[in-house]
C-alpha cells in the first residue's frame, strides 16, 4: 500500500496545515487577547463572520471520521448507511432555527458555555454540572474518533496501526494541535478551517472525476454494487428493506437532535458575530451536506471496484480507493485532505470540553472566588489535559472499543437536549424534572446499548410490536416523559420551576468574573 508520491505530498498538506495553525492564528490588533480573556480564546471574540463560521462550523460537524464512516456505512450495509444524508438536511433546519435564539441568549448575559445557559435559566448549579460532565464524557471519545480518520491514512499510506512510525505520526499532529489550541483558542481551528473547506472541495470534486473516468458511469457502479451485495451472505442492500424504516428514521432524527446538544457544536455558534450569521451559515451548510452526500456515493464506487480493505477496517474503503484510481502524488494530496480534516473537530471539541470544566466545575465548585485569569488558565491546560487523553485512549485501546464509547457518548448527550430546548420556553420545567429525566435518560439508554452489545440499534418487542430503534431516541422519548409527568406534580406541592425572564437582552443576569449569576 505504500506509495513515496503519496506519502510526500501528503506529509506537505499536512505541514502546510500545522504551520497555519502554529503562525496564524493570532488575535485580531487592539484585541483583548487570548492569554487573559476566557471569551476571547475560547469563543474568538465572538466575532466570527459568514464566512469562516461556514468553514469553522461545517469543519466542525462535518469530520475526518464522517468523511470515512458514513461511505463505510454504506460500503458494508448498503442503503441504509445513507441515513447520514436526511440527518445533515435536517441540521440545517434545526440550526437555522435554535442556534440565532441561543447565541442571542448567550451573547446576552455573557454565556460562554451551554452548560452557563442552563445554570442561569433553572437556577440549579446541579443540573449544570449534569450538562457540563455528560459533554466532558462525550467529547472525549469523540476526539479519539478522529485518530480513526488519521490512522486510515497513515495505514494506507504503510504505516501499521499498531507500528512505531504511526504512533509518533499521531503524536506528532497532536502536538502541533496542542500547542496552537493552548495559545490561540478557537482562532487557531477557525483559520485552519479555511484550509480545510479548501481541501475538502477540492478531494470531493477529484475522487468523483476519478469514480467517473476510472469505474464508468453511475448506472454501471450501482448495478455492479447491486451485484456485489447479492453475492454476499447477509441483510446488506441498496435499497434497504421496509422493516428498517424506524430504524433508518431513528437514527437520523436523533443523530441530529443528538448533534445540538454537543457543547463543542453549541460553543462554535456561540462564537458568531449575529443571529443573521448564524441564519446564513445554517442554510449553507447544505454545501457541506452535498460533499458528504458524494462521499456517500463513493461507499458505492468502493464496493463496485472491488476493494478490499481488511476484515472489519471498512473506514479504509475510500482511502483504498483513492490510490487504486489516484496517480501517487494527487492521492496524497486527497488523503492530506482527510487529515487535516481531523485537526479542526479535535481542536474544538477540546477546547469545548475544556471550557466547559473551567466554567462550569472548577469555578463552580473547586475555587469560586477565582479570578478571570484563573479560569482561562485552566481552560487552557485542560485542552491539553484533554487531548492528551484522548491520545492516550486511541494509542492504548482497540479502535472499536473508542467507536463503542463514542455511540454511547452521543446516546448520553442526547439526554441533555431538553434542558437546553424548554430552556427557551417562556415558561421552563422544573429543575428536579429536568434532572430525573436525565438521570433516568441516560440509565435506560446506556443499558439498551449494554444489551445490544454497543449496536445504535436496539430492539423493541412488545406484542406485535417488533422494530429496531435508535437506542438514544429510546432514552430520550423516557427523559421527556419523565419531564411531562412530574412537572405538574411538582406544581402542585409549590417547587420552584427556576429562574425566569433571563432569556433576553434585558434579563440582567448579574455577572462574577464574566459567569453569569
Amino acid at each position: 500500500m505504500n506509495s513515496p508520491g503519496a506519502v510526500i505530498t501528503c506529509s506537505i498538506v499536512v505541514l502546510v496545515g500545522s504551520a497555519i495553525a502554529l503562525r496564524g492564528a493570532r488575535p485580531a490588533p487592539g484585541g483583548t487577547g487570548a492569554r487573559t480573556e476566557l471569551e476571547d480564546w475560547a469563543l474568538a471574540g465572538r466575532g466570527q463572520g459568514s464566512g469562516l463560521l461556514w468553514c469553522l462550523l461545517g469543519g466542525t460537524v462535518y469530520t475526518a471520521y464522517t468523511f470515512t464512516a458514513v461511505p463505510a456505512a454504506v460500503f458494508t450495509s448498503g442503503g441504509i448507511g445513507f441515513y447520514a444524508l436526511p440527518y445533515t438536511v435536517i441540521i440545517c433546519a434545526i440550526g437555522f432555527v435554535l442556534l440565532p435564539r441561543l447565541a442571542a441568549t448567550a451573547r446576552a448575559h455573557g454565556h460562554v458555555t451551554v452548560a452557563d445557559f442552563v445554570r442561569v435559566r433553572y437556577g440549579s448549579p446541579l443540573l449544570a454540572l449534569a450538562v457540563s460532565l455528560t459533554g466532558i464524557f462525550a467529547l472525549m471519545p469523540y476526539i479519539a474518533l478522529q485518530l480513526l480518520g488519521l490512522r486510515a491514512v497513515l495505514s494506507v499510506l504503510g504505516m501499521r496501526q499498531d507500528g512505531l512510525m504511526g504512533d509518533l505520526a499521531l503524536t506528532a499532529v497532536f502536538a502541533v494541535l496542542a500547542v496552537s489550541t493552548y495559545r490561540y483558542g478557537l482562532r487557531a481551528p477557525t483559520l485552519v478551517s479555511v484550509v480545510k473547506a479548501a481541501l475538502v472541495i477540492g478531494a470531493t470534486v477529484a475522487v468523483a472525476g476519478l469514480v467517473l473516468t476510472g469505474l464508468g458511469s453511475p448506472a454501471e457502479l450501482f448495478a455492479r454494487a447491486e451485484a456485489a451485495f447479492s453475492a454476499q451472505e447477509g441483510a446488506a442492500a441498496l435499497v434497504p428493506d421496509p422493516s428498517l424504516t424506524p430504524a433508518y428514521v431513528s437514527l437520523f432524527v436523533g443523530s441530529a437532535l443528538a448533534l445540538f446538544a454537543f457543547p463543542h457544536v453549541l460553543q462554535v455558534a456561540f462564537s458568531a458575530r449575529s443571529g443573521d450569521v448564524l441564519r446564513r451559515t445554517s442554510v449553507a451548510l447544505f454545501g457541506w451536506t452535498a460533499m458528504l452526500g458524494l462521499f456517500a456515493l463513493f461507499g458505492i464506487a468502493a464496493l463496485a471496484a472491488g476493494v478490499n480493505p481488511p476484515q472489519g477496517r471498512s473506514e479504509l474503503a475510500i482511502p483504498l480507493l483513492v490510490l487504486e484510481l489516484a496517480p501517487g502524488w494527487a492521492a496524497g494530496l486527497i488523503l492530506g485532505a482527510v487529515v487535516v480534516a481531523a485537526l479542526v473537530p479535535a481542536a474544538v471539541m477540546s477546547i469545548g470540553a475544556a471550557t466547559l470544566f473551567a466554567r462550569n466545575v472548577y469555578l463552580e465548585f473547586v475555587n469560586p472566588t477565582a479570578t478571570g485569569a484563573q479560569v482561562t488558565r485552566t481552560a487552557r491546560l485542560m485542552s491539553l489535559v484533554v487531548k492528551v487523553g484522548a491520545l492516550a485512549f486511541a494509542l492504548g485501546v482497540r479502535d472499536q472499543a473508542a467507536i463503542n464509547l463514542h455511540l454511547l457518548g452521543a446516546v448520553w448527550v442526547l439526554q441533555i437536549l431538553p434542558s437546553i430546548v424548554l430552556g427557551l420556553l417562556h415558561r421552563t420545567p422544573h429543575r428536579v424534572s429536568l434532572l430525573s429525566g436525565w438521570l433516568l435518560g441516560m440509565l435506560v439508554g446506556t443499558a439498551l446499548v449494554s444489551r445490544g452489545g454497543f449496536s445504535s440499534l436496539v430492539r423493541l418487542s412488545y406484542g406485535p410490536l417488533d422494530v429496531q430503534v435508535y437506542a438514544g431516541v429510546v432514552g430520550l422519548a423516557v427523559n421527556l416523559s419523565v419531564v411531562a409527568v412530574t412537572s405538574p406534580l411538582l406544581d402542585r406541592v409549590g417547587v420552584p420551576r427556576g429562574l425566569s425572564g433571563l432569556l433576553g437582552p434585558a434579563g440582567g443576569a448579574v455577572r462574577r468574573n464574566g459567569v453569569a449569576k
